[in-house]
């Protein structure tokens, strides 16, 4: 194991690790190699600084020697990544009165007071730990005359009841105390966790020459990036203060310029266009040497400009796409580096409006980012509200206290939907999730009362039906108002990252799509099926609803039937639609799996209106509710169970698949639809079906006198499937492992309640994360593993496939590409997501690490 020295010269042909000097030190030294101007700059390591915390100095007199005779320094901090966070920069350390005496001819009077009250003010506050009201009315830290500078020196002997240390061995010994301690104390470590950071993380310090700033030639500080934050596209953004140093030019009381020429104020291209020249040539070196977009930190001395830091630009998510794939076109990285510099999840925010980041908006509720995108439209609180809506072609956001299925339609025509209650897996957030439609569930502080039609915030707000709001999916924020939007795109540099994403895609991509819309979508992004077509979507439709009622309030099979006859050619023009969408592609249809008592309303109102049109009396509609009512739903009369009991129902669907499955094979490549039985938990269940099932196809194929094949899986949502796959295995083609279902039966969760404590028990590591987010590897995982051998062992050509919420996770991904299965399936707008999750385990299987050192 190679082993480093304490302190490092930051330099070419000088290693300087990550994980032991940190992320700014490894920066620097990259520049230094690439023959760009950085002031002579040190590195303490992480084991050293961690030493320095606990009380044992190492030489810094010699440090300080590698710097000559009143060297002025700054102090940074550099942890392993720098979101990481990290103490304040100290600036101008090495100040005293005899170095103050000998910059002031140099320099000026006016700008070696500015360094040395500087100094004494932030050695006072971040070293000393002195009240920094006490410095309050100094003026501003580059404007400060002899008589701030004595007054700053006082203020600190009164506070300290000592003078200010005028040995540079000792201020520079004391900031790197401080800086080390602040950093092992109770808040920084907070802070860290919080932005992802493990509680043992480490940080290096960088001791580093002074570019001052302040110089008789033109001197001043600012930052720069030569990429546009929102797009990626190639644009100059950034900030230049004359006369000052460090990040001032960002401070927003600051008159700064800007970099080039803009009509808001004077830019540094106006006054010095030789300084932006060199910022442009080191920037274009940085990034092709450092391998990324980068945002400078400079200063200008006398006219000299001088590199001090360097950091990944400022970026959207579609701007990460844009930058990584212009980095591999020019060379800079391979495609492979470029696929794993974009985080998965954050493609949805490129497929959907987005509220414009520099729109500077307030929320009024927060809740949890079930389904990306942002919309504003007048509030509705009912499905029938949102259709009358849009129907008037008034964009709204429907507003519930939670969904359910006979909400859908009005989800169809909301543009977005904001709940009260609910979790990741609620039905607002899975349904809104297949839509591409914004949602925002469990907005905490928010009250409605849907009698009065109005929702009241936290603070006492009321907004009426009909009032504009806006929904930000991707943050989980309510808006009052409509805001500023960024439209999506989808072309371009999007497209050819996905392009690449599919070169190194090796499992299955499908969609689960419950309409010939969401078939459409995903055809759009290249899926290579449908894995999960939910036929109880179908019904929801006002004219098929009131037919699925009229099955549910039949007195016998005969009357079922009558009814399901109504409904069979609907249902089959829906599947000869997507069919033909498909192309010949699979396409995976569930038989019927909800509850008959989903198709119910729940409100005496709605009732009301149901008795009317089917001339029944209400007390009869209001005793058929009842009477159909479960204690658990979810472990009832549902599924495999419903096409058991009432066989006719399957049968329908049966007919109408194999109906549409000969319409539509006429006019191209022969269709072999496949078949997926919901909820088993017994081989017997699937004989059952799979004779009715093989009957009707028999039926329809004596009937048109074609010939078709079709194949028939199950799909396994409960422990005791999983346990029993080499029962079930040899009757089958496929299982599809339905893994929201199986997660709640697994833990006996709910995944509507889950969202009330599920925060606490990640916080308090319970569960390293929500096992509806992220599969459960170590228990549901285990379920599908034993499944999967089972399964294989006792049919070899079993095909399998995940098809819940998890299909686009790109940690449940990776674990399925490992474990063998075939194929994935998502919602459609998750698609994307998916083979770029499955590209970047791909490539990571076939590499160590990526060719590129990793942007920190």
């Amino acid at each position: 194991m190679t082993e480093y020295p304490k302190i490092q010269r930051l330099e070419r042909d000088r290693e300087v690790p990550v994980s032991i000097f940190g992320a700014r030190a490894n920066r620097l030294a990259r520049l230094n190699s690439l023959g760009l101007p950085v002031p002579l700059a040190f590195g303490l390591s992480i084991p050293t600084v961690h030493e320095i915390a606990a009380g044992h100095m190492p030489d810094i007199a010699a440090l300080l020697e590698q710097f000559g005779e009143n060297a002025i320094l700054s102090v940074r901090s550099s942890p392993v990544r720098r979101e990481w966070g990290g103490p304040q920069t100290l600036l101008n350390v090495g100040m005293t009165d005899a170095v103050h005496a000998r910059l002031a001819p140099r320099l000026g009077e006016d700008a070696a007071n500015t360094l040395y009250c500087r100094f004494v003010q932030d050695y006072a506050i971040h070293v000393a730990r002195l009240d920094p009201e006490a410095f309050a009315g100094l003026g501003e830290a580059t404007c400060l005359d002899r008589v701030a500078l004595e007054t700053a020196l006082a203020i600190y002997e009164t506070e300290t009841d000592a003078p200010f240390p005028q040995d540079p061995l000792r201020q520079l010994e004391q900031v790197l105390r401080s800086m080390a301690r602040a950093w092992e104390g109770t808040s920084q470590r907070i802070l860290r966790m919080a932005r992802g950071a493990p509680p043992d993380a480490g940080l290096g310090l960088i001791v580093q020459r002074m570019a001052l700033g302040l110089g008789r030639g033109e001197s001043g500080a600012g930052v720069v990036q030569f990429v546009k934050p929102s797009t990626g596209e190639p644009a100059v953004r950034g900030r230049y203060l004359s006369r000052s140093q460090g990040r001032d030019a960002m401070q927003p009381d600051r008159r700064a310029s800007y970099i080039v020429s803009d009509p808001r104020g004077p830019s540094l291209e106006d006054t010095h266009p030789e300084i932006l020249r060199d910022l442009r040539r080191f920037g274009e070196i940085a990034r092709l040497g450092c391998h990324d977009a980068l945002r400078l930190e400079f200063t200008v001395e006398d006219g000299k400009t001088w590199l001090l830091d360097a950091a990944p630009a400022r970026r959207s998510p579609r701007a990460a796409v844009r930058i990584a794939v212009d980095l591999a076109e020019d060379g800079a990285i391979s495609r492979k580096s470029a696929l794993l510099r974009v985080e998965p999840s954050n493609l949805q925010q490129l497929l959907h409006p987005q509220v414009d980041v520099d729109a500077g908006v307030t929320p009024f509720a927060t809740g949890l980012a079930a389904s990306p995108g942002a919309a504003s439209g007048h509030i509705v609180f009912s499905a029938s509200a949102a259709q009358a809506s849009a129907a008037r072609g008034e964009p709204c956001i429907l507003v519930r206290h939670e969904t359910s299925p006979e909400d859908i339609r009005g989800m169809h025509s909301a543009r977005g939907v904001l709940t009260e209650r609910g979790g990741m897996t609620s039905h607002a957030a899975v349904i809104a999730r297949g839509l591409g439609l914004p949602c925002v569930v469990g907005a905490s502080g928010v009250v409605l009362d849907l009698r009065a039609r109005s929702l009241t915030t936290a603070d006492g707000t009321v907004f009426h039906e009909g009032d504009v709001i806006t929904v930000d999916g991707t943050n989980g924020l309510a808006l009052a108002g409509e805001v500023p939007m960024v439209r999506p795109e989808l072309d371009g540099a999007f497209a050819t990252l996905m392009s690449w994403a599919r070169e190194f895609c090796d499992i299955g991509i499908r969609a689960n799509a419950d309409t010939p819309n969401d078939a459409r979508i995903a055809r759009a992004f290249g899926v290579e099926g449908i894995g999960l077509c939910r036929t109880e979507h179908m019904f929801f439709n006002e004219d098929r609803l009131t037919v699925m009622r009229e099955m549910i309030f039949a007195d016998d099979e005969a009357d079922r039937r009558a009814a399901l006859d109504r409904l069979l050619p609907m249902q089959r023009d829906d599947f000869i639609e997507l069919f033909r969408i498909m192309e010949g592609q699979p396409v995976t249809i569930r038989l019927f799996d909800p509850p008959l008592h989903e198709f119910l309303p729940h409100s005496r109102e709605a009732m009301q209106e149901l008795a009317e049109a089917m001339g029944l009396p209400v007390s009869q509609v209001i005793a058929r509710a009842e009477s159909m009512a479960e204690f658990n739903p979810m472990l009832g009369l549902r599924g495999v169970r419903l096409g058991i009991t009432i066989p006719e129902i399957y049968e329908m669907q049966a007919r109408a698949i194999f109906e549409a499955t000969v319409e539509a094979s006429r006019k191209g490549a022969p269709i072999v639809p496949e078949i997926m039985i919901p909820l088993v938990s017994a081989a017997r269940e699937v004989e059952l079906v799979r004779q009715r099932v093989d009957a009707v196809a028999a039926a329809v194929r004596a009937e048109s006198g074609a010939d078709f094949a079709y194949r028939l899986g199950v799909m396994v949502e409960t422990p005791r499937a999983a346990l029993r796959a080499g029962d079930m295995a040899p009757g089958c083609a496929f299982f599809s492992f339905g893994t929201n279902d199986l997660t709640q039966m697994t833990y006996g969760l709910s995944r509507d309640d889950a969202g009330r404590f599920m925060s606490a028990y990640v916080n308090q590591g319970v569960f390293p994360e929500d096992p509806f987010h992220t599969l459960d590897i170590d228990g549901v995982g285990e379920l599908l593993l034993i499944a999967s051998k089972r399964g294989r062992a006792a049919n070899p050509d079993l095909v399998l496939s995940v098809c819940g919420e998890h299909g686009g996770d790109p940690a449940s991904i990776e674990f399925c590409r490992k474990a063998g299965f075939n194929y994935v399936s998502c919602s459609p707008f998750r698609v994307p997501v998916a083979i770029l999750a499955a590209a970047q385990s791909a490539v990571r299987g076939t590499q160590k690490a990526a060719e590129e050192p990793v942007v920190t």
